[in-house]
């Protein structure tokens, strides 16, 4: 089916499970180009700019949501006309709402903090790789960063990462992957910020929780594996020009994402 609604439980420690339910293009109803109120709608799931719901029936489980988020940090990563977009309307998202998984219910007025995004392309990249981060700083006050990195043509390699910090956002530049080993779901990477800031951030994606999932191509021909770890750990430090250092860390606030080869 050419329209997919998608919903994985991470349960913490044990192994996720993906379930996948198609329909026809006809059901879908989609916000039109240029359209300030976002909306993607088909059957009884739907994404608007602030909420989302949906309820799946797939091979006898049942999954079901409504939710509410709210955040304060939006950001667009990437904005390339002839290969998609990444943006994040919600980078320091707060959930709240209800979930319903075969009978058990999770909810609440603040019971979930994280991301919400879109993507979009013609196709798949050959390669990339995607972290985010949610941290509970000084205060309450919450700092994110959201780094993408992906092949484009001529041998060219996007890379950009973007922090939210103190109520502000940087573009992060200069980035280079510190730590990369197809191998080991682990990746590190530095860049350099505003005023001399120095950003050190690891991601750590390793078993029980990562989720191996076989991507269709967009033209059918075959499939390529998916690495996505929605419960990873993250490491974040920031180094000053006078020498101060912060350094935050999640065990469960982060998500990292693999696919593809090469890079």
């Amino acid at each position: 089916m050419p329209v997919q609604v998608w919903a994985t439980w991470f349960p913490q420690g044990g192994t996720p499970q993906s379930f996948i339910q198609g329909y026809p293009l006809e059901s879908l109803k989609l916000s039109g180009r240029g359209e300030d109120a976002f909306c993607f709608r088909v059957a009884d799931n739907e994404i608007r700019e602030d909420s989302c719901q949906g309820k799946l029936e797939v091979e006898g489980h049942k999954i079901s949501w409504g939710l509410r988020y709210r955040s304060s940090f939006a950001v667009t990563l990437s904005n390339k006309g002839w290969i998609g977009f990444s943006r994040t309307p919600h980078s320091d998202a707060v959930f709240s709402g209800q979930i319903m998984l075969d009978g058990r219910c999770f909810e609440g007025d603040r019971f979930g903090i994280g991301i919400q995004g879109h993507n979009c392309g013609y196709r798949h990249r050959g390669f990339w790789r995607w972290a985010h981060a949610y941290f509970v700083g000084a205060e309450e006050s919450p700092v994110t960063i959201e780094a993408l990195v992906y092949d484009m043509p001529l041998g060219l390699v996007f890379r950009k990462a973007v922090l939210w910090h103190e109520g502000k956002q940087q573009i992060l530049r200069k980035l280079r992957e510190a730590r990369h080993d197809p191998d080991d779901f682990i990746w590190g990477f530095c860049c350099a910020g505003k005023d001399g800031l120095q950003v050190d951030a690891e991601f750590d994606g390793r078993e029980p929780g990562a989720h191996r999932l076989p991507y269709l191509k967009t033209d059918c021909s075959g499939s390529f594996e998916v690495v996505n770890q929605s419960l990873a750990s993250a490491t974040l430090r920031l180094k000053r020009r006078d020498g101060r250092v912060e350094e935050l860390h999640t065990t469960t606030g982060a998500v990292l994402e693999k696919g593809g080869q090469g890079g």
